[in-house]
C-alpha cells in the first residue's frame, strides 16, 4: 500500500504530478488517482487508499476548494490526523480546514530548497514516521483557551427527542462563542463526532483544543435532566461537572448556568456585554422554544418534495409566534416554509415576505430572514436584486446554509452551473445531513462533464441519503437522491430497486418522480421511460417545476425537443395559467 496519498482537483493535475514525483524521489511511496485499477469500484479504492495512507497531501486551489470530493478526502484525513495542506495558487483552505497550517507552493517549480516544499516535506516525513497514536492535526489555536462542545447524547429513550438534545448543544455552542477570550470549535465540526464513541483526549488532540464539553439530555414530560462535564483535553480529568434535574420551565436558566460555569471554571473574564449577550434568548417562552426546535428539525430532516413538511413547519411556527410575537427565529423559519409552499407547490396565500420582514424588524441581524426575500426576487426574475440580498446576507454570516442555498438557486435558475456548485458545496460542508444539495451537485457536475467530481458527490449523497432512510424509510426525496447516486456509481441494479421502492412508497411526491424521470433521460438514455414518468408529474406540477423542466434542468436536455415533451409542458403551463 502507498504511504502518501495526494488529493487534488482535476485542473491541478500537472502540479499534483510534480509533487507526487518529488515525494517519490525522496523515497516515499506515493499514490494519486491516476493509478485507479480498471477492475475495481472508484469509491472503494479511494477510501481504501485514504485510510491506509500515513499522510494525505491536499493541494488546495480555487478549483480544489470548490470540489466536494477534495473536501471529503481532506475531512477524512483531518479525522485520521494525517492531513498535510498545500496551497498552489494562494487560495486559503476552506472551513474548517483554515485552522490547520498550510504550506505554500505558489511559485514552486521543483526546486528542493524552496521553503514551502521543505515545510511540506517535513510534515510528510513526520507523519510517515509517526505511530497512529502520536498523530495530531496542526490546527493552530488563536486563543489560549479553546473548547469543543460535543453533541449532547439523547438519553430520553425516544429517537424523536433528538431535536431537543441537538438544540441544547447548538445553543450552548452559540453562547460560548460570544466569549471573546474563548475559542469555540464550529458546530458543524463538532457534530461530525455525533453518535460516535470517542476518546475525549483524542478529540482534543485532533482539534488542538484545550478542553472538551460533553453531556447528555433526558427529557420526560415536564422534566428535563441535563448532565454536563468539562474535561481537560490533555489529562482527561474533569475540570467541572454537574447534573441538572429540573422542570422544563427552567431550561433557559440551565443553559445560562452551564455557560457561566464553564467560563468560571476556565477563569475567563466575561465582559458585561458578553454576559448580556449570553443571557439574551430569542424567546423567554419554553413552549415557544420547544415548538421552534421541533419545526427546525422537521425542516432539516423532512421529506423534500412533500408539502406536508412545509405545512407542519408553518403550523408549528405560527403557534410559536402566537405564544411569543417577538420570536424572530420562528418568524424567519415560517417565512422560509411559506415561500416554499408558494413557489415550490403553487399554494396560494402567504409568500413569506411579510413574515421575513417581521423577523428583520425584531432582529435586523437575522440572516435567515433574507432567504425568503431572495427567493421571491429569484422567482420574479429580478436576479440582480436577489444577488444583492444574498451578498449582503453572506457578509453578515458567510456560513449561512440557507443563504448559500438561495445562492445556488439564483445561479442554477440562469443555468450558471459552475457558480451554483460553489454554493452547493458550501451547503454540503455546513450541514452534515444535507443530502439534497449533494444530490444537486451530482446532477450539475454531470452537466459540466466533471466525472470525477460527479462520482465524489455521489458517494457523499448516497451516504447521507442512506442515513436519512434509516430514520424515515419512506423519504421519497432521499430515495431519489440515493438512486441517482447509485446509478452514477455504476450500481444500476440497486438504483432501479430504489426507483421502484420510491414509486410504491411515495407516489405523490412530484419532486421524486421528476428526479426519477431525469435519471432515465440523463444517465440511462431511456427517453420513453423518462417521458412516461414525466407525463403524470407535469400534469400536477407547480409552475416552479414546470419552468425547471422547460428551460433549466440539464438532465432533460436530451428530450427537451421531443414533441411529446413539448406537448406536456404546454399543457401544464396552460393548466397553471387557468388556475
Amino acid at each position: 500500500m502507498a504511504n502518501i496519498f495526494v488529493s487534488y482537483a482535476r485542473a491541478d493535475e500537472p502540479q499534483a504530478k510534480r509533487v507526487a514525483e518529488a515525494l517519490a524521489a525522496e523515497g516515499f511511496q506515493v499514490w494519486r488517482d491516476n493509478e485507479l485499477p480498471a477492475h475495481r469500484a472508484y469509491a472503494e479504492v479511494i477510501e481504501e487508499r485514504l485510510k491506509s495512507a500515513k499522510a494525505v497531501v491536499v493541494l488546495w486551489s480555487g478549483e480544489a476548494a470548490r470540489s466536494q470530493w477534495v473536501r471529503s478526502e481532506a475531512d477524512l484525513a483531518r479525522h485520521q490526523g494525517t492531513l498535510v495542506q498545500v496551497t498552489l495558487d494562494g487560495t486559503d483552505p476552506p472551513m474548517p480546514f483554515e485552522q490547520i497550517q498550510c504550506a505554500e507552493l505558489m511559485h514552486w517549480s521543483g526546486q528542493p530548497s524552496d521553503a514551502g516544499w521543505r515545510k511540506l516535506l517535513a510534515s510528510v516525513d513526520s507523519l510517515a514516521n509517526a505511530s497512529p497514536d502520536t498523530r495530531h492535526n496542526n490546527r493552530k489555536a488563536t486563543r489560549g483557551l479553546s473548547v469543543c462542545v460535543l453533541p449532547f447524547a439523547n438519553m430520553s429513550g425516544d429517537a424523536e427527542q433528538e431535536y431537543f438534545s441537538d438544540g441544547i448543544t447548538e445553543d450552548i455552542t452559540t453562547d460560548l462563542s460570544k466569549v471573546s477570550a474563548l475559542e469555540v470549535i464550529a458546530r458543524n465540526t463538532a457534530f461530525l463526532f455525533k453518535g460516535q464513541s470517542v476518546d475525549v483526549c483524542s478529540v482534543a488532540r485532533h482539534l488542538s483544543v484545550s478542553h472538551v464539553l460533553e453531556g447528555s439530555v433526558r427529557k420526560a414530560g415536564s422534566r428535563v435532566r441535563i448532565s454536563a462535564q468539562l474535561i481537560d483535553g490533555q489529562t482527561g480529568s474533569h475540570v467541572w461537572a454537574k447534573r441538572y434535574d429540573r422542570e422544563m420551565t427552567d431550561i433557559f436558566d440551565i443553559q445560562d448556568e452551564i455557560s457561566r460555569a464553564i467560563v468560571e471554571a476556565l477563569k475567563v473574564k466575561l465582559l458585561p456585554t458578553e454576559k448580556q449577550a449570553i443571557e439574551q434568548r430569542g424567546t423567554t417562552s419554553v413552549e415557544a422554544y420547544n415548538l421552534y426546535l421541533i419545526a427546525r428539525d422537521c425542516w432539516a430532516s423532512g421529506n423534500h418534495g412533500d408539502r406536508h413538511r412545509e405545512e407542519r413547519v408553518v403550523r408549528l411556527c405560527q403557534r410559536a409566534v402566537e405564544i411569543d410575537p417577538a420570536y424572530a427565529q420562528a418568524w424567519a423559519l415560517m417565512a422560509t416554509a411559506q415561500t416554499t409552499l408558494r413557489y415550490g407547490f403553487g399554494v396560494a396565500g402567504e409568500d413569506g415576505v411579510a413574515s421575513a420582514k417581521k423577523a428583520l424588524e425584531i432582529d435586523p441581524t437575522m440572516v435567515e430572514a433574507h432567504c425568503p426575500l431572495a427567493r421571491g426576487l429569484i422567482e420574479q426574475g429580478k436576479y440582480d436584486e436577489a444577488e444583492s440580498v444574498i451578498a449582503r446576507a453572506l457578509k453578515v454570516d458567510p456560513d449561512s446554509w440557507g443563504v448559500h442555498y438561495e445562492g445556488s438557486r439564483l445561479h442554477n435558475r440562469q443555468r450558471q452551473f459552475k457558480q451554483a456548485v460553489v454554493h452547493l458545496e458550501r451547503c454540503v460542508s455546513l450541514v452534515e445531513t444535507d443530502f439534497y444539495s449533494a444530490g444537486m451537485l451530482v446532477s450539475f457536475y454531470h452537466a459540466l462533464g466533471d466525472a470525477v467530481a460527479e462520482q465524489r458527490a455521489a458517494r457523499i449523497a448516497l451516504e447521507r441519503a442512506e442515513s436519512a432512510l434509516t430514520h424515515d424509510p419512506n423519504n421519497g426525496s432521499a430515495l431519489s437522491v440515493g438512486a441517482r447516486s447509485l446509478a452514477c456509481l455504476g450500481d444500476d441494479v440497486r438504483a432501479r430497486e430504489w426507483v421502484e421502492r420510491g414509486l410504491l412508497l411515495d407516489p405523490d411526491n412530484l419532486n421524486m418522480r421528476y428526479n426519477f424521470a431525469s435519471m432515465h433521460a440523463a444517465l440511462w438514455k431511456d427517453p420513453e421511460t423518462a417521458l412516461a414518468l414525466l407525463e403524470p408529474t407535469l400534469a400536477k406540477a407547480s409552475g416552479h417545476l414546470i419552468r425547471w423542466a422547460e428551460k433549466i434542468d440539464p438532465d432533460v436536455d436530451s428530450i427537451r425537443e421531443d414533441p411529446k415533451f413539448k406537448r406536456m409542458v404546454s399543457e401544464a403551463k396552460t393548466r397553471v395559467r387557468q388556475n
